[in-house]
């Protein structure tokens, strides 16, 4: 769920990532995971942007990994490999604040080879720099301040300002959805519109997704495909297509 609102966000709001992290608002557009051969490919907490001059890799984290600095190395090896005379700037976002040691880990020290990257924690970051940029509001409250529920509360004053509707909703949705890393739903319900939250792109794709996870263990438990699709609202081509993929699927992956 996170992982997909982060996606949604730095796909549809690339020139504000830009800013933030490259220093420069500049174009940028989605490299697919499949042109630099990543087997298997892990596109849930990661995403790959270009420019004419650089590549931004980013990888948003919840919780530390350890095998999170040599998936940075392979990466890079892998971008290298694939556009030879871009830079590359790898930044680790974690987003949720943890004791762990890994997430001041910079680096992948393997033999003599070094490779270095970024990390952000976002919790050590001034909320109001990610006040500046609309595509970066829903990471404010996760931001340092005097009152996450305050920093919530201006978030959607800021939202509500915004006049396309369709993006005001996408960014409802994704800090409700964000600030649940800080705060306790009934004080985001209090203070986001769910009815507008519900109407955005980020809303409908993690209400499906959820659908698909349920559908998924009826399935692994034996339950009829029309069954399940009544169950949980997907069609039975898309239960069957579930299906298919699950069977697909090695089992000790």
């Amino acid at each position: 769920m996170y992982d997909n609102t982060c996606r949604f966000l730095a796909e549809n709001f690339s020139a504000d990532f830009a800013s933030w992290l490259l220093g420069r608002s500049v174009t940028l557009t989605e490299i697919q995971p499949s042109e630099l051969s990543l087997d298997p490919i892990r596109a849930d907490a990661m995403i790959l942007l270009q420019s004419d001059e650089s590549i931004l890799h980013l990888e948003f984290q919840t919780q530390p990994k350890p095998e999170i600095p040599f998936r940075m190395l392979d990466y890079r090896v892998r971008g290298q490999r694939r556009f030879k005379d871009k830079p590359m700037r790898q930044v680790v976002i974690y987003l949720k604040p943890t004791n762990s040691e890994l997430v001041y880990q910079t680096s992948y020290v393997l033999g003599r080879t070094r490779h270095e990257f970024d990390v952000i924690r976002l919790w050590e970051e001034s909320a109001s720099l990610f006040l500046q940029y609309p595509g970066l509001l829903p990471f404010a409250t996760l931001g340092q301040s005097e009152s996450p529920e305050g920093m919530l509360r201006q978030v959607t004053q800021l939202v509500d300002q915004i006049e396309d509707f369709t993006t005001q909703a996408n960014l409802r949705a994704a800090s409700a959805i964000l600030a649940g890393l800080r705060l306790k739903q009934d004080v985001i319900y209090r203070l986001v519109q769910r009815d507008i939250m519900q109407e955005s792109v980020i809303y409908r794709s993690i209400q499906k997704e959820k659908a698909e996870e349920i559908a998924l263990n009826l399935l692994r438990e034996g339950f009829p495909i029309d069954a399940i699709a009544r169950g949980t609202g997907l069609s039975i081509g898309e239960v069957q297509q579930l299906q298919q993929q699950m069977n697909e699927t090695p089992q000790n992956l």
